[in-house]
């Protein structure tokens, strides 16, 4: 599946977004940490409150209500709550967050709020763990060699409580962040499942987390 993280390559006209679904894209998050035509991502240092900006821009708006009509997942990950919260309000799918985790245990500004972890509930929506230990830990630290898959456990487990068993899934995002020095890269996935079977999980909700989870929010977005 293809994703644009940053809708920067897109004009505020959107007269490039019909070329880029013909080549596949069927995801897009219309932010990451820098301003484009359609409004602005997450700025500010840990901690901090993901309320850092204005929300979308008329081309933003635009940009929600074409991603609709052709069924192109939105993704909320990297925007400020403003922007959040409008598109809350305009999109008809369910709110997905690709790779962001629960604000409530690391308090990083790119994390979600209860607030927006409750709106994305009543979507029906999900949300996928960031594997990054600045998105983990309470302190915000990026230190892979002292950070624990218990890290990643407690977000999990704190996701399912707030979204249910089967709006959680995993969301990793290996390239450009630190990640838990026993994970390191997708190869260390098993050592992830490991961790969460010994707090308890057992392997049909392991399942969930894996793929299944995804592969039912992707077929509702994309109205399959």
């Amino acid at each position: 599946m293809l994703h644009i993280e940053g809708a920067g390559a897109l004009d505020a006209e959107l007269s490039q977004l019909e070329h880029f679904y013909r080549l596949g894209v069927r995801s897009i998050g219309p932010f990451w940490n820098v301003p484009n035509a359609f409004g602005e991502g997450i700025r500010g240092a840990f901690p901090g409150s993901p309320d850092s900006g204005p929300g979308l821009t008329a081309a933003g708006k635009a940009l929600i209500a074409a991603c609709n009509r052709r069924r192109i997942m939105i993704d909320v990950s990297h925007m400020n709550e403003k922007a959040f919260w409008d598109t809350a309000a305009l999109s008809d799918a369910p709110l997905v967050a690709t790779h962001s985790n629960a604000h409530a245990l690391c308090p990083q500004p790119r994390n979600l709020t209860d607030a927006q972890l409750d709106a994305i509930a009543r979507s029906g929506g999900m949300v996928g763990v960031n594997f990054g230990t600045a998105f983990l830990r309470a302190d915000g630290k990026r230190d892979s060699a002292n950070t624990d898959l218990t890290e990643i456990v407690k977000h999990i487990e704190f996701l399912i409580a707030k979204l249910g068993e089967d709006h959680v899934g995993f969301g990793s995002d290996f390239d450009g962040v630190n990640v838990p020095q026993p994970l390191a890269d997708v190869s260390g996935l098993p050592a992830l499942m490991e961790a969460l079977a010994q707090a308890g999980f057992d392997q049909p909700l392991l399942d969930k987390l894996c793929w299944d989870n995804w592969l039912k929010t992707l077929t509702v977005n994309w109205r399959a």
